[in-house]
Formats: structure tokens, sequence, C-alpha cells
């Protein structure tokens, strides 16, 4: 079975006023050491997801080191995407997220890998209980 893993520019969210209604009106999910913001929010083109990722510049000065670990975070999210996919393609959403990393240092990328999935099954929970809570 081929799983497709390309992490493209259809998944990169651009739009600053849904990333301003992100933190506005979006949730929050917290698994060390990733924080995320999400709605669920219809995206342009058919993908199910769209984010952006972000190293703080309090904590990371030099741009190379922030540059680094976003590139960590989609590597991690592009090999663990399924997951998510997976549960938005059940549903019939499509959300918008913002990925704010929160370590103070860099973490492995086999760590990075396993926080990812826990992040992602977080957040596929959090979509299965706001689903169960609309169906009484």
């Amino acid at each position: 079975m081929y799983m497709n893993e390309r992490f493209g520019k259809e998944y990169k969210l651009c739009s600053q006023k849904v990333i301003a209604e992100l933190f506005k009106n979006g949730k929050a999910v917290r698994q060390y050491p990733f924080s995320v913001q999400f709605m669920e929010q219809p995206v342009s083109g058919n993908q199910p997801f769209q984010l952006v990722f972000s190293a703080p510049k309090r904590i990371f000065r030099r741009a190379h080191d922030r540059n680094r670990i976003k590139r960590l975070m989609r590597e991690t999210f592009r090999k663990k995407k399924l997951i998510l996919e997976e549960a938005l393609g059940k549903y019939n959403k499509q959300l918008a997220l913002f990925v704010i990393y929160t370590a103070k240092e860099e973490l492995p990328l086999k760590t990075l890998m396993a926080k990812t999935e826990q992040l992602l099954e977080k957040i596929t929970l959090e979509l299965t209980d706001e689903k169960n809570q609309k169906q009484p």
C-alpha cells in the first residue's frame, strides 16, 4: 500500500485573516514541545488541513536555529499527517492549524516524531469529542 507523504505548498496556511481568527476563536492543545491553535475552517484547495509552523525568536535568537526547528517540525508532520487526514476525512472537516514549538532546546527527530503523533491523536480526539457533543 502506497501512502502519500507529500507535504507541498497546498498545506501552507497563508491567510492573515484565518490566522487572526485562529487565535481569536480557535481551540488550544498542548503536547510538549508543541502548542497548537486549531479551528474548523474551510481552507482553500482540497486539502483536509493547512498549517503554519513557528519557533519563537525570544528562545532561538539565530534565524538558522529557528529555520532548522521549523524544518524538523515540517518533516515530522509530513510523516505523521495521515493520522489527522483520516480523521478529518471521516468527519468531512477541514482544519486550520498554527503550531508553535515551545521547548527551550532542539529535541532529536525521533522524540519529535513520537510527540507529533501524540499531538495529532490529541487533536483528533478533540474533534471526535466535539462531534459527539453536537449529536445527542
